[in-house]
């Protein structure tokens, strides 16, 4: 009885191209059960198939090769690799930047709120009471500052725009979903095409924030509880489903998604996720799903 195919994917930084065919010729070896392989993108993005018995071990033996590369290594079963939903974190995934860092900053407790934003993503402080202890700082912020802070302040990530439209353009679902604030996310929605968004609400009275946020808290379980509505929504199985986040409270749905992906994450979301970016932008998810640069949409 043959065993089941799989696909290892590589993708480098597009920027330096620094995949090379002793590479992948490296990671084949590793990986044993040699199928075929093939570039998507010369010195980019290529693909190994192989027969493995199990994904856990097949992911442990590629770890080996990629030791000293810059190169992403994304493996997951050959069938079912192009994705029906793609659930997005916003802050530091989608976009480069903490939102509420950003605002913090702007009446001088910058510093102070990145710190506890820092800890509460890493998973060494529970996410809700951080949010609130955060927002409570911004009291007295005019709300005028949001749309100056998006303006100036906030810039999508390498790849971001291309991933969202190149996975709408083939039927794909796009849903952003934040624990950040409704006041971002709306934007980063319209900047990126994305299909829709969630996240809390800066609560904002007489112009000015008030220092509170909406409850109950948008966090690690509604993000879950997001994923498994759209995809009962839109009757989907966990394969068809692509998740990507960075930090504590993307656990969940990373590890409920057929694929959930850890991009530039702090180590225990890496540790836990199916598979990481560290090198790569987020064309290395289209990558992932098979497609060449020919097929993106970059417009």
């Amino acid at each position: 009885m043959s065993q089941p195919v799989f696909v290892a994917t590589l993708v480098a930084n597009p920027q330096n191209s620094a995949l090379s065919d002793a590479a992948i010729a490296r990671t084949a070896q590793a990986l044993g059960g040699l199928v075929s392989s093939r570039w998507l993108d010369p010195g980019v993005a290529a693909d190994v198939f192989f027969e493995a018995r199990d994904l856990q071990s097949a992911r442990a033996r590629a770890k080996a090769p990629a030791r000293d590369e810059a190169v992403d290594i994304i493996i997951q079963l050959a069938a079912g690799r192009e994705k029906k939903l793609l659930i997005a974190d916003m802050d530091s995934t989608l976009i480069g930047q903490e939102c509420i860092d950003e605002l913090a900053a702007e009446i001088g407790v910058g510093a102070h709120v990145a710190g506890i934003t820092e800890r509460a993503m890493r998973g060494e402080i529970a996410f809700e009471p951080a949010l609130r202890e955060r927002v409570a700082l911004l009291a007295g912020l005019p709300e005028s500052v949001i749309a100056n802070v998006l303006a100036t302040r906030i810039s999508l990530t390498a790849g971001a725009r291309t991933l969202v439209q190149t996975m709408r353009a083939r039927g794909a679902h796009t849903a952003i979903v934040s624990g950040g604030f409704t006041q971002f996310t709306g934007e980063i929605a319209l900047r990126l095409g994305a299909d829709e968004h969630r996240a809390n609400v800066l609560i904002v009275e007489e112009g000015f924030l008030v220092g509170r946020v909406g409850e109950p808290i948008l966090g690690g379980d509604a993000k879950l509880r997001t994923l498994n509505e759209l995809s009962a929504k839109l009757a989907l199985a966990p394969i068809e489903i692509l998740a990507v986040g960075d930090g504590a409270n993307d656990l969940a749905m990373l590890a409920a998604a057929g694929l959930g992906v850890a991009y530039r994450a702090k180590p225990a979301v890496a540790a836990a996720a199916h598979a990481r970016i560290e090198h790569g932008d987020l064309t290395a998810l289209l990558f992932a799903q098979g497609l060449s640069p020919e097929e993106f949409v970059t417009n």
